[in-house]
């Protein structure tokens, strides 16, 4: 029970990884309010999660548009009144956006991508972080991923959007430090969610041959454990990572569960960061 007495805000939490970070979260015994786009999948989410909640733990859900700045305003403002206080942000929501030549895919669809994926994260930020200030601290967990450490050709607004994520994180980390407010990345590895269908859905000719093989050896395989990155949430959310703040975090490679043993290490270090490679990094020696 590690989050219990903790409430928490988890945006795109009506199925995939965002629901499974909630469950986790009402499982530690964390009070949730969930958001989605669709109304249907958030109502059922919602249900179900309720089952699973102790006496006492509040299940808020309302459905919103992250990348709409009136429709994160509301949410937030009723989150916090449903709750009482809220004490964690996970910004989950994300789409894959438009594939194809960069030339080619619809340009609205691309602007689309960019608001859900960065907008979507800033947003809510700016809309909690006066209440985290006004009560002393406050954690913020951001969903990166593989855009955001590797070039994604025919995917570019989803790994420009999540690279632009990562480094947001690491600056309002600085932003927010001395008001105890951690904020973080996390990288939960290849998931198999719809976002892997659409991959597939869209072939080889869209994606690109190497990507879409790719896809389909994740598809047999299993991908990457759900759990396992919700779990991180649950560690990232709860007082044994208080003052790790800036980093990005991968649940599958990363050895996560032994940072809080590392704190004086980590620091202001660029250790889980994304820096940029020069000739001497890689033992060449060019100036």
């Amino acid at each position: 029970m590690k989050l219990t007495g903790i409430n928490a805000i988890i945006t795109g939490a009506s199925q995939g990884l965002g629901l499974e970070i909630a469950r986790h979260f009402v499982q530690e015994g964390a009070g949730i309010a969930l958001c989605a786009r669709d109304k249907g999948r958030l109502a059922d989410a919602a249900a179900g999660l309720r089952k699973l909640a102790r006496p006492g733990q509040i299940i808020f859900a309302a459905p919103c548009d992250v990348s709409n700045p009136s429709d994160v305003t509301s949410f937030c403002a009723a989150a916090v009144a449903a709750l009482g206080t809220v004490r964690v942000l996970v910004n989950n929501a994300g789409v894959y956006g438009p594939k194809g030549p960069i030339e080619a895919v619809e340009w609205e669809a691309w602007k689309q991508a960019l608001e859900i994926n960065l907008y979507g994260v800033v947003l809510p930020c700016r809309a909690l972080i006066p209440h985290f200030k006004a009560q002393g601290g406050g954690k913020i967990i951001n969903l990166s991923g593989g855009g955001a450490t590797s070039p994604l050709p025919f995917i570019s607004a989803y790994a420009a959007s999540k690279a632009a994520v990562v480094r947001f994180t690491e600056t309002l980390a600085g932003e927010l430090r001395d008001h105890h407010i951690d904020v973080n990345a996390v990288a939960p590895g290849a998931l198999n969610t719809r976002m892997l269908d659409e991959i597939l859905e869209a072939g080889p000719k869209v994606v690109g041959e190497s990507f879409h093989r790719k896809a389909l050896k994740q598809k047999e395989g299993g991908g990457a454990s759900l759990d396992l990155g919700s779990k991180l949430c649950v560690f990232l959310a709860s007082a044994e990572s208080d003052r790790i703040t800036g980093k990005l975090i991968s649940a599958v490679w990363d050895p996560w569960k032994d940072l809080p043993a590392r704190r004086g290490k980590l620091g202001d270090s660029d250790i889980y960061t994304l820096r940029r490679i020069v000739p001497e990094d890689r033992g060449e020696k060019w100036s």
